[in-house]
């Protein structure tokens, strides 16, 4: 389904730029793309170059396992080696929600090849001081491991650092965030070698954090001059540069990892945004979809605001997703619209649409982000309906698998399998051998 669109185009570029972006932490390479240690993978743009999942499934179909897990929590799972581990938010009184009764925010490692639990942590139990959105949760923000330490945020209940074994190594009281009304929270955390990126914007004074990774100790703090947001960094070095790159309503920014420098702006992004930034070849993508829509390709060698300036180099108001980050895939993004399963795939580099408003049969809402791997794209619909694409230029569906369960969290790609939480339980999706 097409139709035709108004684009601006402010820059071209002549020549190609640099490849000298990468946005993964500074971990060992072989070992970070072997695994799913954050919430948008190890590229951090949805990507598992070394995964190659079923492209099949159902409630019953290629289940290696599934397991209950108790509580409410739209926290993606992440994967590190042979370990999986998940945060939840169990009510003690009464059934979600339940804003009068204290919280227990657990921790949980599960066994990847088998899904018995390894070890449980409740870090904090305490009475949340204020309401989530109705379709949100108390444990929103997904865990991120670099590997050595595994490093949780509860938001407001606290940032929570553990060995892999479950030993809580520090934790951090931030204070109170007050959302936009009383949405929720869901800000994940990044980590660059020992450096821990949190976000914290909200509708009091608004900050990004970066914290000791070793001891939970500020490192720096800069304010931001915005409200509620629910994006998570991104972390990309380039030119030598690490920059911290944040979405934001008023606008993109990035800063030097190093001191939190402000090294650019861009403003174009619709109110509430969600949607984490990515980046390839030393562009930066930011989108947002909330009463509008936006995608902004942006310089990483960007210095200062260049908001309507010609260095933008090219940004379009014609699809933007509310909740779902997009995908970056081998120069191409797949960008979702809004809440809804409407689907265009653009050209990373120029903008140009390949295809436009394509309805994804099956489903009809989308807050899980969408990945790839092995030349195939994977978009999840809150009724557990998950269609596999052809990662192509023209729409393509090899599969629609049906989970029988809703699903808010992103999929996890690791090797040959795939991980999807349900609202009840987390599922191993793998072909048996």
């Amino acid at each position: 389904m097409t139709r035709p669109m108004t684009w601006t185009v402010l820059a071209i570029l002549c020549v190609a730029l640099p490849l000298a972006a990468t946005a993964a932490p500074r971990a060992d390479d072989d070992a970070r793309l072997a695994n799913w240690h954050q919430l948008r993978g190890p590229t951090g743009n949805g990507t598992a170059p070394a995964g190659d999942p079923p492209t099949t499934w159902s409630a019953t179909e290629n289940v290696r396992w599934k397991v209950a897990i108790p509580g409410q929590g739209q926290s993606t799972p992440i994967v590190w080696g042979d370990r999986v581990f998940v945060t939840t938010a169990v009510a003690t009184a009464g059934t979600f929600p339940a804003p009068d009764a204290p919280y227990e925010f657990v921790v949980l490692c599960l066994d990847r090849a088998t899904g018995e639990e390894r070890w449980r942590q409740v870090a904090v139990k305490e009475k949340p001081h204020e309401g989530v959105h109705k379709t949100a949760s108390y444990a929103a923000p997904t865990p991120v491991t670099d590997g050595k330490r595994l490093y949780v945020s509860f938001g407001s209940r606290g940032v929570f650092c553990y060995d892999l074994d479950g030993k809580e190594l520090w934790k951090r009281d931030l204070g109170d965030k007050t959302i936009r009304r009383s949405f929720g929270e869901g800000s994940s955390l990044v980590v660059d070698g020992e450096s821990l990126i949190q976000l914290w914007d909200h509708e009091g004074p608004s900050f990004v954090y970066c914290l000791d990774a070793r001891s939970g100790k500020t490192r720096w703090k800069v304010e931001r001059d915005e409200s509620s947001t629910w994006s998570t960094p991104l972390i990309v070095t380039h030119d030598g540069v690490i920059q911290v790159v944040v979405n934001g309503s008023n606008r993109v920014r990035s800063y030097d990892i190093t001191d939190g420098k402000l090294l650019w702006a861009c403003g174009g992004q619709t109110r509430n945004p969600i949607p984490a930034p990515m980046t390839a070849d030393g562009v930066l993508y930011a989108a947002s979809g909330f009463r509008g829509n936006a995608v902004y390709a942006i310089p990483l060698d960007a210095r200062g605001d260049i908001t309507d300036s010609g260095k933008v180099i090219w940004k379009t108001n014609e699809a933007g997703p509310y909740v779902a980050s997009p995908l970056l895939y081998d120069g191409l993004l797949y960008v979702t619209k809004e809440r809804t399963a409407i689907l265009t795939v653009l050209d990373a580099k120029t903008g140009k649409v390949h295809y436009l408003d394509q309805r994804l049969p099956g489903m009809k809402n989308i807050y899980a982000s969408l990945v790839g791997a092995a030349g195939k794209v994977f978009i999840t619909g809150r009724n557990g309906t998950t269609l596999v694409l052809k990662h192509a230029e023209s729409f393509e569906v090899l599969a629609s698998n049906d989970l029988g369960e809703p699903v808010d969290a992103s999929p996890v790609i690791v090797g040959k399998e795939l991980f999807l939480r349900g609202r009840d339980h987390l599922y191993c999706i793998a072909e048996k051998e």
